[in-house]
């Protein structure tokens, strides 16, 4: 006799109220589609960021090319 497991509990990115992970729950894993637009709209003005280098900016690429083939 196996017992069904109860669905993955998980906090909202956004408020930190607790959603249950499920398939029929088309925001997660946001509470709502609130929650969901209000993230949308953080990563849009670009409040949101994920750490890293800062993208290459690809306006001198063959002048860093020629420069790493003469090996300056």
């Amino acid at each position: 006799m196996s017992q069904a497991q109860p669905p993955l509990t998980v906090a909202c990115p956004q408020c930190r109220r607790k959603v249950e992970w499920r398939t029929d729950n088309p925001y997660r894993p946001f509470c709502s589609e609130r929650c969901k637009l209000l993230d949308l709209g953080a990563w849009a003005e670009e409040s949101h960021r994920i750490a890293g280098e800062p993208a290459l900016d690809e306006t001198n690429i063959d002048e860093w090319l020629a420069r790493a083939d003469r090996g300056d």
